[in-house]
């Protein structure tokens, strides 16, 4: 039980971390991870199907979704066509393709093919249990990836990324092109959406067209479960809780699955789950519960400004709104 929730928790939060950097990082509304993700998992299955190693595959795996981010940030960037748009015509367009990658089928079991988890299961089973050794790994990879973005976003460039969501104008009053650092960071966040869609193929044993359908909703969820449990505007504690959330939101996925009976509840019912979870996040957020910054009416102020008015002082507003950024 618990090895199968972290397991699943440290794949997908490789995924969250995609969805973190479209997301959150350049504020780009990005449906592409529906299909890359999938793509991940049809490259990893078909390379090991034909005998290729694991490590080429995963890489193989990363340049696709590198590729796919390109087509959506470029019907985005240079046909002028909404980022929303822009990746559900990607995302419809890889249906067909990841189809094509897994030679015009839906599914490819990989239970015959040697895939890296099977082998770190068979090295490690003569002193440790294959399923936490499998844990160790997924937990390596998730750190290792996460450190990664962590060193990236302290770089110029990476401060430039940062800065592109938050003040678009001024990436592009330091004579820097924004169309550029968005292309890169899109094409880089659906890397990471399809190496996740890999591991998760082989943990899985098989790859399937629609694996990532309702991925997207998946990634906001965990992304949206992290930004409760830590408040910070620290790059390495935004990682760090993308990862958490993904792990919480596999934990409760795992509970409504094997104990939702007691309500009623079935597996058919988890994407409603998971949308009304999103919707009850927005709420808390936009209301300002659990954090102490809950809007209320200050009655001071409009006295104080209408008494202003009144006296005919031209006192103009002086507070003036801060862009966010990484530190």
């Amino acid at each position: 039980m618990i090895e199968g929730i972290l397991i699943e928790g440290f794949i997908y939060g490789i995924m969250v971390l995609g969805v973190f950097i479209t997301f959150r990082v350049l504020n780009f509304a990005d449906m592409t991870v529906d299909g890359s993700f999938p793509l991940g998992a049809a490259v990893m299955a078909a390379m090991l199907l034909k005998g290729a190693s694991s490590g080429m595959a995963l890489g193989t795996a990363f340049l696709g979704g590198v590729l796919a981010g390109l087509v959506t940030a470029l019907i985005h960037t240079r046909l002028k066509i909404p980022d929303l748009l822009s990746g559900i015509l990607t995302m419809t367009m890889l249906y067909s393709l990841n189809l094509r990658v897994m030679s015009n089928r839906a599914n490819l079991s990989l239970l015959r093919a040697p895939t890296l988890f099977t082998r770190i299961g068979e090295w490690a089973s003569s002193f440790i249990r294959p399923e936490i050794a499998i844990v160790l790994f997924c937990f390596l990879a998730a750190v290792v990836i996460k450190v990664a973005l962590d060193l990236f976003f302290r770089t110029d460039f990476g401060l430039s990324m940062g800065a592109l969501g938050a003040n678009p104008q001024l990436i592009i009053s330091q004579g820097m092109n924004p169309d550029v650092i968005k292309i890169c960071g899109i094409c880089l966040a659906n890397g990471l959406v399809a190496v996740s869609g890999a591991f998760a193929a082989m943990y899985q044993g098989f790859a399937d067209v629609s694996l990532g359908s309702g991925m997207i909703v998946s990634g906001l969820a965990s992304l949206m479960i992290g930004e409760f449990l830590i408040r910070s505007n620290r790059i390495s504690i935004l990682t760090l809780r993308v990862i958490l959330g993904s792990l919480l939101y596999r934990t409760l996925m795992y509970f409504a699955r094997n104990y939702g009976y007691h309500i009623h509840m079935t597996a058919n019912d988890l994407k409603l789950i998971t949308g009304l979870l999103i919707i009850l996040c927005l709420i808390v957020s936009q209301k300002g519960f659990f954090t102490g910054r809950r809007k209320r009416p200050n009655f001071r102020a409009h006295s104080q400004a209408g008494s202003r008015k009144r006296e005919g002082s031209g006192v103009g507003d002086r507070t003036g709104g801060r862009a966010g950024g990484l530190i």
